[in-house]
C-alpha cells in the first residue's frame, strides 16, 4: 500500500511491512520536521530575489510577494537553503504556523489570508 499523507503536517505514514521506498518517505519526514517543525525563525520576509543573497546552510526566509528566480511562484512560502544540495527547499505554511521574523523582531502567525503583521517581542 502506498504511503498516506497526513493533511495537517504533510508527513507521510502507513507503509506496509517490507514495502519498498519507505526509507525515502521517512527521510523526507525527518527533513521536513527539522526544517519547518521546530521553533521556526526566519531572517527576513521582504526578499523577492534569492540571487541577491549569499546563504549559509539552514538560512530561512518567508518569500515576499512577486518573487523571482528560484523563488518564482513561492510567495508566502517558507524556504530553507540546503547547502549540501545547493537548492532552496520550500514548504507551504499551514494555518497556525508561527515564525519569529528576526529582522523585524516580531512573532507572526500564518492565517488563511497570509502571514500576520506580527507582535513585537
Amino acid at each position: 500500500m502506498p504511503a498516506k499523507t497526513e493533511p495537517k503536517s504533510g508527513l507521510q505514514w502507513g507503509w506496509n511491512l517490507g514495502e519498498d521506498g519507505w526509507n525515502i518517505g521517512t527521510d523526507a519526514n525527518w527533513l521536513k520536521l527539522g526544517r519547518f517543525g521546530f521553533h521556526l525563525s526566519v531572517i527576513d520576509r521582504n526578499v523577492t530575489d534569492p540571487s541577491t543573497l549569499t546563504p549559509a546552510n539552514g538560512d530561512t526566509y518567508i518569500v515576499a510577494t512577486s518573487a523571482v528566480g528560484a523563488w518564482a511562484g513561492w510567495d508566502g512560502r517558507v524556504v530553507v537553503w540546503d547547502a549540501d544540495a545547493a537548492v532552496w527547499v520550500s514548504a507551504v505554511p499551514k494555518t497556525g504556523w508561527l515564525a519569529y521574523i528576526e529582522d523585524e523582531q516580531v512573532l507572526s502567525a500564518y492565517k488563511p489570508a497570509g502571514w500576520s503583521v506580527g507582535v513585537a517581542i
